[in-house]
């Protein structure tokens, strides 16, 4: 999304990049000990080594940027911009050791996390500059790293909106309220709370619970769903992105995140950012990132955090109030796209690495 807005606002971007990872999973196996095995050194000595070899023909360029997750790569990309005399720029996005923590990797690995905190602390003070989504995110940093305000500025995470956006509603079932979640079912999304709420109104008539996706909290929800019989939970397996588009159309909610970590109550997550997006009523938990940028019954509906309760409250709020979910939809849709699009995002950025090369002649 970054680089499509970049691209957007006239930006030349020139992609080098070499596969290692191969999904969450992959990454989480290998900090929890599979950095020890001499596969994994010889996989990483390859990609790399390839990696070198598409730089090498990239030719000239004007600033060299890291994305996520780039925790690794940012020692490689500094001797490369020093020797090539060009600033560096990261992306950062998320703190591998802050997630490292609250998926409990500390527990299995402590090791491990000590070594993956001492990298980022050392990965976050190389480039010229960072790049984050929220103040809150950056403070964060700030206190944990002790780190200056002006290492960083502020690009928003929102959508790609080339994919999420608004389409026309085709309805079977026109009597159902059919709440949407969709995610890697992760402790900052806070299912547990999701479920806790569908229990809750599981005799109220006409509400649906859409859960997509999966995760490491995924087989605790499905447990949690059986031992109540909640009928009013229908869980789905990962969806290609065009059939996830057309179920969150059909939509009337969007659920965003409901957890308590840090992680959490930094971020605005994206699918709050892709509701929006698509015109959608948007409901997530309350937090200070959120409310710098949205106003809760003006862009978006607020309910306190890890609050199953308060979350089955402010759904029936909306079940009984259309003209409330038209002005959510309304107002959310052009709050995003007066600030958050693919464009006004890249515009941020731009201005940004503009501003640096301007500091680095």
């Amino acid at each position: 999304m970054m680089i499509a807005g970049l691209q957007l606002n006239g930006v030349d971007v020139i992609e080098c990049h070499e596969t290692l990872w191969h999904g969450i999973e992959d990454r989480v196996s290998t900090t929890t000990g599979g950095w020890f095995r001499p596969s994994f050194w010889a996989r990483l000595f390859r990609t790399y080594l390839n990696l070198l070899r598409k730089y090498s023909q990239i030719g000239d360029y004007d600033i060299l940027i890291i994305g996520y997750p780039g925790q690794f790569d940012v020692f490689l990309a500094r001797l490369l911009s020093w020797i090539h005399r060009k600033p560096l720029v990261w992306d950062v996005f998320m703190s591998i050791y802050l997630i490292s923590i609250e998926r409990g990797l500390d527990k299995r690995s402590y090791i491990t996390v000590k070594i993956l905190k001492a990298v980022e602390w050392i990965g976050l003070r190389l480039p010229n500059l960072l790049i984050q989504d929220t103040s809150e995110y950056v403070s964060w940093f700030e206190r944990e790293y002790r780190l200056k305000p002006n290492r960083f500025q502020l690009v928003p995470t929102g959508a790609d909106d080339r994919i999420f956006k608004p389409l026309p509603l085709k309805r079977q079932y026109e009597n159902i309220f059919r709440v949407i979640y969709y995610g890697t079912f992760i402790p900052n999304h806070g299912v547990k709370f999701i479920i806790d709420a569908a229990m809750q109104l599981k005799d109220q008539p006409g509400i649906l619970f859409e859960l997509v996706g999966s995760g490491p909290e995924l087989a605790n929800a499905r447990q949690q769903a059986q031992a109540n019989s909640l009928s009013n939970i229908e869980f789905i397996d990962w969806l290609d992105k065009p059939a996830l588009i057309k179920r969150v159309a059909n939509a009337d909610v969007c659920l965003g995140a409901f957890g308590e970590t840090p992680q959490s109550l930094m971020t605005i997550q994206n699918k709050i950012y892709e509701g929006l997006a698509m015109r959608r009523p948007v409901l997530t938990g309350d937090s200070d990132a959120i409310r710098q940028e949205f106003d809760h019954g003006v862009h978006l509906f607020l309910c306190d955090r890890a609050n199953g309760s308060a979350l089955a409250s402010s759904i029936l709020t909306l079940k009984n109030d259309p003209e409330l979910c038209a002005r959510l939809s309304f107002n959310g849709y052009n709050r995003y796209w007066d600030r958050f699009d693919l464009m006004h995002n890249g515009r941020r950025y731009y201005h940004h690495l503009y501003d640096l090369a301007k500091k680095v002649e």
